[in-house]
Order: C-alpha cells, then sequence, then structure tokens
C-alpha cells in the first residue's frame, strides 16, 4: 500500500468504526474487550487520543512520571469520563486527516484503528470484515517492528501463512488462516486461535498467556 492507500483505509476504518459507536448499547459500552481490563467504552476513548500532538503528550507523559504504559492507560481512563455519545463524532472529526501521535509512521494509525476495532466488535459479538491488503501491510509492520508485540521472538519455531493473500512469516510448524486472523494473533489476541489452523496451533494458547497491547507502541498494564 502506498501512502494515499493508508489513509484512505484509515478513513474508512475511522468513520465506520464511528458509525458502530453511535449504535451501541449502555450494556455494550461496558462489555469487556479483546484487551484485558479494558471495557469497550475505554478502548474506544483510547482511539479519540489518536491525534494527541506533542504537546499534550509530553504533559501526559510528565504526569505518568514517564512510565509509557501509565501514560496511555490513564489517558484512555480520563478520555472515558467523557459522555459515550461524544465518541463516534470524535472520531469521524479525523476523517481527511494525515495527523498523527509523534514518533510513529503512517502504518501504526491504520495498526490501531484495525486492531482495537476488533477488540470492540469480536467480545459484542459485531461483524467488522478487516481490509485484506491493510490487515497484510500491517502484519509485516508488526512482524518487523519489535517493541511492544516482539511477535517474531513470541512466534518463534512457526511459519504463519495467509490462506487468503500472498503473506507468510517465519519458519517452522504451519500455522495458517485469514491475513485478518494472523494480524490478531500477531498482536497477542487470543481470538485468533478458532480461525487458525496447522500443527503449530498446539502451542499457540501458552504463547498468548500475557494480555495483548492497547496501544501501537506500548504495553498497557
Amino acid at each position: 500500500m502506498n501512502r494515499d492507500e493508508v489513509w484512505q483505509t484509515i478513513d474508512l476504518e475511522r468513520s465506520t468504526l464511528a458509525d458502530l459507536f453511535d449504535e451501541l448499547s449502555d450494556q455494550e459500552w461496558a462489555t469487556p474487550s479483546l484487551c484485558a481490563g479494558w471495557r469497550v467504552r475505554d478502548v474506544a476513548a483510547h482511539l479519540t487520543l489518536s491525534q494527541t500532538g506533542l504537546l499534550t503528550a509530553a504533559y501526559w507523559l510528565l504526569k505518568a512520571r514517564g512510565d509509557l504504559n501509565r501514560m496511555i492507560h490513564d489517558s484512555a481512563i480520563q478520555q472515558a469520563e467523557l459522555p459515550v455519545r461524544n465518541y463516534g463524532a470524535m472520531l469521524r472529526g479525523m476523517v481527511g486527516s494525515r495527523k498523527k501521535a509523534p514518533g510513529i509512521t503512517d502504518l501504526e494509525p491504520l495498526l490501531d484503528v484495525l486492531v482495537h476495532g476488533q477488540d470492540i466488535a469480536v467480545p459484542l459479538g459485531r461483524t467488522r470484515p478487516m481490509p485484506t491488503p491493510a490487515a497484510a501491510a500491517v502484519a509485516t509492520r508488526v512482524w518487523t517492528m519489535g517493541r511492544p508485540f516482539w511477535a517474531q521472538r513470541r512466534l518463534t519455531g512457526l511459519e504463519l501463512v495467509a490462506t487468503d493473500c500472498s503473506w507468510s512469516a517465519g519458519r517452522g510448524r504451519r500455522v495458517e488462516g485469514p491475513i485478518a486472523a494472523i494480524l490478531l494473533l500477531l498482536t497477542g489476541r487470543d481470538a485468533a486461535l478458532s480461525r487458525l489452523s496447522g500443527d503449530g496451533t498446539a502451542e499457540l494458547q501458552g504463547r498468548l498467556s500475557s494480555p495483548p497491547t492497547t496501544s501501537a507502541r506500548h504495553d498497557h498494564p
């Protein structure tokens, strides 16, 4: 994907996710997300902070005494105090802008909205298809980026193969499935397991014992 395609996809994903926000009931907002300890409401609030500027990020980091995990957690929890009716409008307001948090590539906002969209939709029983080219581009980014996912380290000895596009990574026992499921696997979501097959799947449960990361950059507590 070129840069324009990346941002066009981000815009579309934010727009459709905003539409989903507008539909959610109070019970759905309070539902635990795929991120351990985070409600759907908290993940949605985190997404509305995707365009946080340098000065605001510095303030939050100072307030968290330099702890990035705490900064991400605390900023999301504070944002989650806003009325839920605001979240759709806030996310929709980002459409058309290429502003992003400092120090990240264009692929991290795409990663955020793709994976967090599943963090919200899956526990609610909502179907949210993930665009295959975008999922493949982001999967490559996650596989090569190291922190915070350390995908190559966690999944060493396995060959990951997408069944719906030309994407593969690693060497060893085979794990295969749709690229959307592989992306969830790479980012530590055990919700991917039911959609994966191959002789390497038996050992995946133990490798997904750590809670998934809420940020495209840092682990949450």
